[in-house]
């Protein structure tokens, strides 16, 4: 059986590899490549590769991607691997296909700025941002290049999808279609860097730093090559970071040239220079259709694409095109071949597949070829879990959700009516010396299967306060944005709230069935009796309870009221499950540890950090409880 199956997976190996080429080849006698330094208007160079159909017996629209993270292969007879993904599809339809290096970024000139803030006035010519430079972009690609039909779509994922909305801003009449995937829109609010003022040390640290991903390492002149980065002394993220506490050793061990880093030290709270950077700002005015997409458990930029989408709506009422889809994906995993589950969690079907072959492509087909149809895709077409099926609605969120409250209880119980206890609470002792880890695995690069993971390893903690409701006796959607309002109290003057809403599976259930020989990222098999499916968790810097801008201390032992929206969510709670809430004041190394010590966090020193003891009130003077969207329609 083993050797059989050594065969099967050469042989498919062997056919690939032998498709690839023939996509390859198939690509090479169709296209040419130009790779062309573009000029913006303050005479700074962009690098931007090119590919163009040889067919020019007819006018071609161009796909444009702007990236800081290199449009390579660079070299005219090196060609970049669509053909291995399903952006193939336009290269059958003949589209011109765009690649460009950002300002300050590998080929490139100029300087790199993270999330550059748009400039409300430009005067001159030296007034720049990224949308000028989009504007200058396609500018001179439709002046240039041969056989363009006049007609010009942006998308792009993640840290692309901040310069898809920042280009639809532009106003060029060429643009007519953008779709930002997974916008980083709001690194201080809810996106990479930090959500609700709390810092994800992990991601920031091992994307920008030297040990990591060397992001944000200087770039002092054009260059095709990446950046040398550190290997990390010690291959365990939990231990590493726990020894690398406080954020100031991390600070030493960046060194003096990551400018970001330093920008992050010195602006600890929501201040001016956080506010010129939400990209929110550019969502006005806009021109073309927009198709905003993104992964419901996304752990990266989760909140991006829900609150670009909504402020889209609000400040553009009479667009034509403004649609949200919401897949049940990791960052990116709508851009893969395989949609069909994460971790543990499977999907029912190949979601990735279907949106790229029923939303995208019509999309831009419809609007750079003239091309089908797009009459059926709703406002917001949104993939609920734990059904496993698509939904249309109207808008988002759905017009008949009912906001409905559910209480924090006595013996760790979840319920909808009102606590009647004259005097309850749940405690813990929140040490910053023994975090709670986010997920029960050893690992050394952040997984993105924490998202779904199953939550019982921290159940099982005595610093983690789990709530849960009796066995449902019918299937509960939610469909909206949950919040939580808690009354706390602590013995220190600061502290961290992470609230998680998790799915308890039946404890009848055995095994997943995920296929470990098609899965790119395999996981074994896996009990699901009794899994509880992590939903959507978030967390909250307690001193921002009341402003991200204006922190403020805890009275020790004072109960006070804290409120934080937890994040939109789109899941079915099936008949025979159990919701679960979790509450903890760490989720390491996610987050960087709170010294539960009001202060500026990011100068703190080592003996600064403390023992919390936190109460969690749950009784008629003083309930806790999470608002929850409880949908009770039907789509459209």
């Amino acid at each position: 059986m083993k050797k059989l199956i050594i065969l099967i997976i050469v042989l498919l190996c062997t056919h690939n590899s032998y498709a690839r080429r023939n996509d390859s080849l198939w690509m090479a006698r169709r296209y040419t490549k130009i790779e062309q330094y573009i000029p913006m208007r303050d005479g700074t160079r962009l690098f931007t590769s090119i590919y163009v159909p040889d067919n020019n017996a007819e006018e071609h629209p161009i796909l444009l991607t702007r990236t800081p993270y290199s449009c390579t292969p660079y070299g005219p007879d090196t060609l970049r691997d669509f053909w291995s993904t399903y952006e193939k599809a336009y290269l059958q339809e003949h589209y011109i296909l765009v690649v460009q290096d950002v300002r300050g970024k590998w080929m490139s000139e100029g300087k790199f700025e993270d999330v550059r803030p748009c400039k409300t006035e430009k005067k001159t010519n030296k007034d720049v941002d990224e949308i000028t430079d989009c504007w200058d972009t396609i500018d001179w690609l439709i002046k240039n290049i041969p056989n363009n039909n006049g007609k010009v779509g942006l998308f792009g994922t993640s840290y692309p999808g901040f310069y898809s909305l920042m280009g639809a801003a532009c106003g060029h009449p060429a643009l007519v279609a953008v779709s930002p995937q997974a916008p980083c829109i709001d690194w201080f609010t809810g996106d990479d860097d930090h959500h609700n003022g709390a810092f994800f040390v992990m991601d920031e640290f091992d994307y920008d730093g030297p040990y990591g991903l060397g992001f944000g390492v200087p770039h002092p002149q054009p260059t095709s090559k990446p950046p040398l980065s550190i290997s990390y002394p010690v291959h365990d993220n939990y231990k590493f970071y726990l020894e690398n506490e406080p954020l100031s050793k991390l600070t030493r061990l960046t060194g003096d040239t990551i400018r970001f880093w330093k920008d992050l030290m010195n602006h600890a709270d929501y201040d001016d220079w956080w506010k010129a950077r939400d990209a929110r700002k550019a969502a006005k005015d806009l021109k073309p259709a927009m198709l905003w997409v993104g992964g419901t458990f996304d752990a990266e930029d989760n909140w991006g694409a829900w609150n670009g989408y909504l402020t889209a709506e609000k400040n553009n009422p009479h667009m034509a095109f403004n649609k949200l889809v919401m897949g049940p994906w990791y960052h990116g995993q709508w851009s893969n071949n395989d949609g069909t589950h994460l971790g543990n969690i499977n999907f029912g079907s190949n979601t990735a597949t279907w949106y790229q072959q029923n939303i995208e492509i019509p999309f831009f087909n419809y609007y750079l070829k003239g091309e089908g149809d797009i009459s059926k895709i709703a406002k917001a077409t949104i993939f609920i879990s734990g059904t496993n099926e698509w939904k249309e609605f109207a808008q988002w969120p759905p017009r008949r959700k009912q906001d409905e409250k559910i209480y924090l209880q006595d013996n760790d119980a979840l319920g909808w009516q009102a606590p009647k206890s004259a005097s309850s609470y749940n405690e813990y002792v929140s040490d910053p010396h023994k975090p709670v880890p986010y997920t029960q695995d050893v690992h050394f690069n952040r997984t993105r299967n924490y998202m779904t993971d199953d939550q019982r390893f921290a159940d099982r903690r005595p610093d983690v306060a789990s709530f849960k409701t009796d066995i449902l006796q019918k299937d509960l959607t939610l469909t909206g944005n949950v919040l939580a309002s808690l009354q706390v109290s602590i013995s220190t003057t600061d502290a961290d709230f992470v609230v998680k809403l998790i799915d308890v599976f039946p404890d009848s259930l055995s095994y997943n069935n995920v296929n470990i020989y098609d899965d790119p990222d395999p996981v074994l098999k896996y009990p699901m009796g009794g899994y509880e499916m992590l939903v959507h968790g978030e967390i909250l810097r307690g001193k921002y309870r009341n402003s991200l801008g204006k922190p403020e201390p805890f009275v020790p032992g004072k109960i006070t009221s804290v409120s934080f929206k937890i994040g939109d969510v789109a899941h079915t709670f099936k008949k025979g499950h159990r919701i679960m809430v979790q509450v903890q004041s760490s989720w390491f190394p996610l987050v960087d540890l709170n010294p539960q010590r009001f202060e500026n966090i990011y100068k703190a020193k080592k003996e600064d950090f403390q023992k919390s003891t936190i109460r969690i009130y749950h009784d008629s003077q003083y309930p806790s409880y999470l608002v929850l969207p409880v949908f009770n329609g039907e789509q459209l």
